[in-house]
């Protein structure tokens, strides 16, 4: 029985390096050599995005911040109604209800269990 040699995935660095090479037009067997890995290794890399290398995700500007989500929790403990919370973030009472409504309710709203739940549901960005 033949063994498999143990799988090596990209470190971030080498994965960069490989997009940068590919964004310069180099070839996938140049590419490979340079990483001493064969051209297949270096398509099966770049070739579930299309070739084409996928942005980072960030938070959108609009997005609440953990430390509103935080200021939110800390405002529903003290007794203050969505209102004032949300004249206190500037934001609109709509944004708050919905927060809230969404992430359990008034008593058991969590801010780090609500940030981890917007950022899992939050979509992936586009390609360039």
């Amino acid at each position: 029985m033949r063994r498999r040699a143990k799988r090596r995935f990209y470190t971030a660095a080498e994965s960069a390096e490989i997009w940068d090479r590919w964004r310069r037009g180099e070839g996938l067997k140049s590419i490979g050599r340079v990483f001493g890995k064969h051209s297949s290794s270096i398509f099966n890399h770049l070739s579930p995005s299309g070739g084409i290398q996928r942005l980072r995700r960030r938070r959108s500007q609009l997005a609440l911040t953990l430390a509103e989500r935080e200021e939110i929790s800390r405002g529903l403990v003290d007794g203050r109604s969505l209102r004032q919370i949300a004249y206190g973030l500037g934001r609109a009472p709509s944004t708050i209800s919905r927060e809230v409504a969404r992430n359990g309710g008034m008593g058991p709203y969590r801010a780090a269990a609500s940030d981890r739940q917007a950022w899992a549901s939050s979509t992936a960005p586009q390609a360039l």
